[in-house]
C-alpha cells in the first residue's frame, strides 16, 4: 500500500480544521477523514439518503478558445468533435501553435478537456510541448513529453516525466553536447531512454543549389542509460546517408535539414527503425555498429511497394507486428504525392522486400492535408488511432474501419504533434476547483480522472455545511444550480464506488 493510499484517522475537530470548514453534524456522517492528494478527502462519505440529484450542464464551449470560471488560469483551443465515443483510453495529445495557450493536454472521447498544463500564453512558442505520452518509469506509469523551443522545424530542449500527481519527478537531458529534440522519445525496459537530437555541419552544397561551406542540418539518434545518464548509442546521419539523397529545396537563410529525422523505433530483432522524413526513407540500422541494413522508400529502396502502399514526408515508422507495419503518410510536403494526409497500415515482408497497403486511413470530417507531424497507434481489437499533426485533429476507427470519436481544434494555426489512446489515472495533488456566480456553482479538478459525483454542500455560514444534493461529473468545468439561497458552499468529489477524492475550497455564493 502507497503512502498516500493508507488510511489515517484523525479527530473530527483536526478534520474540519484540515478542510478549511466545519461540516453539519450528520452531513458526513460516518466519515472517516484522510490526508490525500495535497488535501483532504473522506474514505466513506455516507451520503445523506434520498439527496436529491441538483440541475447541471457541463460549461458550454466559449468559441475558438476554451475558458473556465472555476479554472481561470487554463485557456486551450477549443475541440470541435465530430463524433464521440468511449475509447480504451484517454487522449494524450498537445498545443503547440495558434493563438490559445500551448502545453500537454488529456482528453475524453467526448472531446472534453481533462487535464492541461500551460507553458506558453498565447502567441507565445517558447517553451513548447511535444510528443505526449505516457511512458513506465521505475514500474509506474509517467506522463513523458519534450519541452522546449522550436528552431527551424526542431526542437532544443528536454524531456519531462510527471507522476500521476501531475508533479514533475524528472528531466532527462541529451548527451555528448547535443539538446534533446521533440521528434522522438520513449523510455524502454532496460533502463534506457531512445530520443532524436539534431546538428550542424558545413558542406559543398553547389550540386544542390547552395554554395560552397554552405550549413546543414543532421539528425542524431542518442540511446541513454538513465542511471548513468551516459550515451550508450549513437547515430549520426551525414556519417550513413549522403546529402543527395534528400527530396528538400534548399532554403533561403538558414541551414538545409537534408534528412529531417523524425521517428525511431526497435524492430522486432532489436535493430533501430530510423524514419527521415525529407528522404521519404526509413532505414533498419545496426542496434551496436551504426550500420545501415536496408532502405525502405526514397530513392535507393531496397523494396518494393504495391499499389497504394508508397509514402512520402512520412512520420511515425513503426513495426508492430512480424509483417504489420503503421506510418503516417504526409504526401502533402514541398510537393504533392497524395491529395491528402493518410494513416497507414503496411504489410512489409523484409524477405521479400515488398511493402504492401492492408489499409489507407483519412480524416473522417473534411480530409486533411498535414504538411508535417502525424502519428498512427493500433488499438485493442484491430482498431487504429490516429493524430493528424499540423491538421490538429484525432481520429478512432474500429478492426472493420468504421468512425469512432472524432474530433479537430478549433480556431486557425493551432497544431498537434501526435495524438495517442492511453490508460491513466490521475490524482491531482491540488485540490478541487470551486467558484460561485448568481445562485450556480463552477467545478472542476484539473486532471482528476475518478470524479464520478459532485457532493454539494451549502449553509448559511462556513461552519453550518450540510448536503444539499449531487450531479454527476459534467465535461471538465460542473456547471451546478443551487437548489435555494445559501451564503456558503463546497463540493466533495466522489468516485464510481462513493468514496470521497478531496475536498474544494469553501467559497461564497455571490
Amino acid at each position: 500500500m502507497s503512502e498516500h493510499s493508507k488510511p489515517a484517522r484523525v479527530s473530527r475537530r483536526h478534520a474540519l480544521r484540515l478542510g478549511g470548514a466545519a461540516v453539519l453534524g450528520g452531513a458526513l456522517a460516518g466519515t472517516v477523514w484522510t490526508e490525500h492528494s495535497g488535501g483532504t478527502s473522506a474514505a466513506a462519505v455516507g451520503l445523506r439518503p434520498g439527496l436529491p440529484i441538483l440541475s447541471a450542464v457541463a460549461a458550454p464551449p466559449s468559441g475558438e478558445i476554451q475558458h473556465y470560471l472555476s479554472a481561470p488560469g487554463l485557456s486551450p483551443a477549443t475541440v470541435d468533435v465530430g463524433k464521440a465515443a468511449r475509447l480504451p483510453g484517454l487522449i494524450f495529445m498537445d498545443n503547440h501553435a495558434g493563438t490559445s495557450q500551448q502545453g500537454p493536454m488529456i482528453l475524453d472521447g467526448s472531446g472534453q478537456l481533462v487535464w492541461f498544463s500551460p507553458l506558453s500564453t498565447g502567441g507565445v512558442y517558447d517553451p513548447r510541448a511535444f510528443n505526449v505520452s505516457v511512458q513506465r518509469y521505475r514500474g509506474e506509469p509517467v506522463i513523458a513529453y519534450f519541452e522546449g523551443a522550436v528552431v527551424d522545424g526542431h526542437g532544443q530542449g528536454n524531456y519531462v516525466l510527471l507522476d500521476a500527481s501531475y508533479r514533475p519527478i524528472r528531466r532527462i537531458y541529451a548527451g555528448n553536447g547535443y539538446l534533446g529534440d521533440l521528434h522522438e522519445f520513449f523510455l524502454t525496459p532496460r533502463g534506457t531512454a531512445i530520443f532524436t537530437c539534431y546538428g550542424q555541419s558545413n558542406a559543398d552544397l553547389r550540386p544542390y543549389g547552395g554554395k560552397a561551406g554552405a550549413p546543414y542540418y543532421y539528425g542524431v539518434a542518442q540511446e541513454l542509460d538513465l542511471s548513468t545518464g551516459k550515451v550508450i548509442f549513437q547515430w549520426r546521419s551525414d556519417e550513413h546517408v549522403p546529402l543527395a539523397d534528400s527530396y528538400a529545396p534548399l532554403p533561403a537563410g538558414s541551414p538545409w535539414d537534408y534528412l529531417h529525422i523524425n521517428s525511431i523505433a526497435i524492430a522486432e530483432d532489436g535493430h533501430f527503425l530510423i524514419s527521415a522524413r525529407n528522404t521519404w526513407t526509413v532505414y533498419k540500422v545496426h542496434r551496436h555498429t551504426g550500420k545501415i541494413l536496408w532502405r525502405m522508400g526514397g530513392k535507393h529502396s531496397d523494396f518494393r511497394f504495391g499499389a497504394g502502399a508508397r509514402f512520402a514526408w512520412q512520420h511515425h515508422a513503426v513495426q508492430r507486428a512480424a509483417q504489420t507495419w503503421t506510418v503516417f503518410d504526409n504526401g502533402t510536403g514541398w510537393y504533392v504525392t497524395e491529395p491528402y494526409s493518410r494513416g497507414l497500415v503496411l504489410n512489409v515482408d523484409e524477405g521479400a522486400r515488398t511493402v504492401d497497403l492492408v489499409h489507407a486511413y483519412t480524416y473522417p470530417g473534411t480530409p486533411i492535408r498535414a504538411a508535417a507531424l502525424g502519428s498512427v497507434q493500433p488499438l485493442p481489437g484491430g482498431g487504429v488511432f490516429i493524430g493528424w499533426g499540423t491538421g490538429a485533429a484525432y481520429s478512432a476507427y474500429d478492426a472493420s474501419g468504421s468512425v469512432g470519436a472524432y474530433g479537430r481544434s478549433a480556431g486557425p494555426h493551432v497544431e498537434s504533434y501526435r495524438a495517442f489512446v492511453s490508460e491513466w489515472v490521475g490524482r491531482p495533488a491540488t485540490p478541487p476547483a470551486l467558484a460561485a456566480s448568481r445562485g450556480h456553482l463552477y467545478t472542476s479538478w484539473n486532471g482528476a480522472t475518478e470524479v464520478a459525483t459532485w457532493l454539494v454542500l451549502a449553509g448559511a455560514s462556513p461552519s453550518q455545511l450540510g448536503q444539499v444534493g449531487k450531479v454527476p461529473k459534467l465535461g471538465f468545468e460542473t456547471v451546478i444550480t443551487l437548489p435555494g439561497q445559501y451564503e456558503w458552499a463546497a463540493v466533495v468529489p466522489i468516485d464510481s464506488r462513493g468514496r470521497s477524492l478531496g475536498r474544494s475550497a469553501t467559497v461564497r455564493v455571490v
